[in-house]
């Protein structure tokens, strides 16, 4: 099990759509720094991210609260903190990071 970390927004790079296709079943993304915008409400990415099963999302909350999309977060994304963070790191067999 892989945790990907995604810093990009998918409004300016790719990065987000290329983990996604080479995301294994299993795999968990987390969304960190820009990459947040990924899980903004009625957004295509937020979209595929609602249609996809058999990986889970995550995304940092101080990213999100920065952002300002407290409230604007697809459902689909298990929102963590610091704490979760390292969590995710500890619980999965290592950590690939997309920029």
């Amino acid at each position: 099990m892989i945790l990907h970390t995604v810093n990009k927004s998918p409004f300016e790079s790719n990065t987000f759509l290329e983990c996604l296709e080479l995301c294994d079943h299993g795999s968990s993304i987390l969304l960190i720094e820009d990459g947040i915008y990924a899980a903004k409400k009625n957004t295509p990415s937020a979209n595929k991210i609602e249609s996809i099963s058999g990986i889970k999302f995550y995304a940092l909350s101080a990213d999100i609260e920065a952002r300002g999309l407290d409230e604007n977060i697809s459902s689909a994304i298990t929102v963590v903190d610091d704490a979760g963070f390292v969590d995710l790191v500890t619980q999965h067999q290592s950590v690939s990071s997309w920029f």
